[in-house]
């Protein structure tokens, strides 16, 4: 058995992989995966009558595009070589999706579970305070957003301290994304990455010859899902994928253990259920079939591992049933898992490409802060009036009237949510034809994430050639 290498060294071995089926000069390549900045932080807060040290990171992996951005975790496996490795993972994302960003990534060794919502508030800020010293914070600098572990809540304490230090700054509410709807937030963008984890699914799927090597019909309605992890991620791409694809989940997995229903799991019901009774186990009409990592080994047509990284390994890669695995959270496969894999015929959809709807929509929110007014409201009546000419003109000439519904619907203008979904679609579904195009014309890239890899650095490469840095 081979020895266990960390996180970042594996996505290294992953870019090492792919520069071979490129021309970038080693030194680029070199340049490419290191991380450009790390700061590392200790600062001490007071828990009850005792003080307590807190350790925390943020790593700017790539300045080859700025502002950096990535999100922050609260989570006690937090490290240094975590918070690399899923900077790393952010730069290859933003380059694959073409969101103008170079990558990053902060995390706090804490359980928030273990801290009062007062306590939470004051680490937090103090968090923000020594990014805002060491300059590693601001709109045009190093941009977080919510991850394991955070949420709206914890960016809306970052933007008021921000602008605490920053008062009268006119850009100061792009300085991290994820915030509430109310304190300048973007609707959408709670439910994004799930929607994200969809609409690349439902793309992939949509290509009947590739879904025909792994014995699957073409068209995502009618196929199996299995789940591991209900967080924000995994609740939405099984709600979406659910009521939106017609997709039945026979599977999920929490940290309390594994339900299984071949005749399928509502997860909408499943989600009320579980807050409820504290408990995935008991679910009407499932059966327990063990720990967290028992549902991963469920035969399905599609697996999503949605909880923390290293879950599929080389322990348990010969088990995976799964035809298709969806990898919604950072790293769930290991590299060594990941050849396993590949040989069993299963088709992986990296992280860095199907969960990239968090930061797509973070793109889009940070453009709506900047731009200082919300999608829509400048054209969205102008749209409705010119269509509204064209359909009394076309009803004139036909003499045919079209029916008030009918009417309404094609008349009005696009919603917030409504446009961020239709951009984020666009992203997703261009992204995808990227890599299979590039995976398709190259028949010695083993894999879809060494494609996407390649996509990723050759984009990143030209970043650097046309800044003059490498001739």
């Amino acid at each position: 058995m081979s020895a266990k290498i960390s996180f970042f060294n594996s996505v290294e071995r992953y870019v090492d992989k792919a520069a071979g089926f490129t021309d970038i000069p080693t030194g680029l390549v070199e340049q490419i995966k290191v991380c450009n900045l790390v700061l590392q932080i200790r600062f001490p807060i007071r828990v009850g009558d005792n003080y307590q040290v807190i350790e925390a990171y943020r790593v700017q992996h790539s300045h080859h595009r700025l502002p950096t951005k990535g999100g922050i975790r609260y989570a006690e496996s937090v490290d240094q070589d975590e918070v690399m490795a899923l900077a790393s993972l952010m730069t290859y994302k933003c380059a694959l999706v073409d969101v103008p960003f170079g990558g990053a990534k902060g995390g706090i060794k804490i359980n928030p579970a273990n801290y009062t919502v007062e306590q939470l508030q004051n680490i937090t800020r103090r968090y923000t305070t020594e990014l805002i010293k060491k300059n590693f914070i601001g709109p045009g600098i190093d941009v977080p957003a919510p991850d394991y572990g955070t949420g709206p809540r914890e960016m809306a304490w970052i933007l008021d301290t921000y602008q605490a230090f920053r008062h009268g700054e006119i850009d100061s509410i792009g300085c991290v994304t994820g915030k509430p709807v109310t304190q300048n937030g973007i609707r959408g963008r709670a439910e994004a990455t799930g929607r994200g984890v969809f609409y690349g699914l439902r793309e992939c799927i949509s290509f009947a010859d590739d879904m025909k090597k792994l014995g699957l019909s073409a068209g995502i309605a009618g196929k199996t899902m299995v789940i591991q992890g209900l967080g924000n991620v995994g609740s939405n791409t099984g709600t979406i994928s659910q009521n939106e694809g017609d997709v039945k989940i026979i599977g999920v997995a929490e940290r309390e253990g594994s339900i299984y229903d071949p005749n399928g799991i509502d997860i909408d019901k499943l989600l009320a259920f579980r807050q409820e009774t504290g408990s995935i186990i008991g679910y009407p009409g499932s059966k327990h079939i063990g720990g967290p990592s028992a549902a991963l080994e469920l035969e399905c047509d599609i697996l999503v591992p949605a909880a923390l990284e290293n879950q599929i390994t080389a322990e348990n890669a010969d088990k995976i049933k799964a035809k298709i695995i969806a990898e919604a959270a950072n790293g769930p496969i290991t590299a060594d898992a990941d050849v396993i894999l590949s040989k069993k015929g299963i088709l992986v959809l990296p992280d860095f490409y199907i969960n990239a709807g968090g930061v797509t929509v973070s793109y889009f929110e940070w453009l709506k802060n900047l731009s200082h007014h919300r999608f829509g409201r400048l054209e969205n009546r102008f749209h409705h009036n010119a269509f509204t000419g064209i359909l009394n003109k076309v009803e004139e000439m036909t003499g045919k009237s079209v029916a008030q519904r009918d009417r309404d619907f094609l008349t009005r203008g696009g919603t917030e949510v409504e446009l961020v979904n239709s951009g984020l679609e666009d992203t997703m579904i261009t992204a995808y034809q990227q890599v299979r195009e590039t995976w398709r014309q190259n028949t010695g890239i083993p894999d879809m994430r060494t494609a996407a890899f390649v996509c990723s650095m050759k984009k990143i490469a030209g970043d650097y050639v046309s800044m003059g840095i490498f001739p």
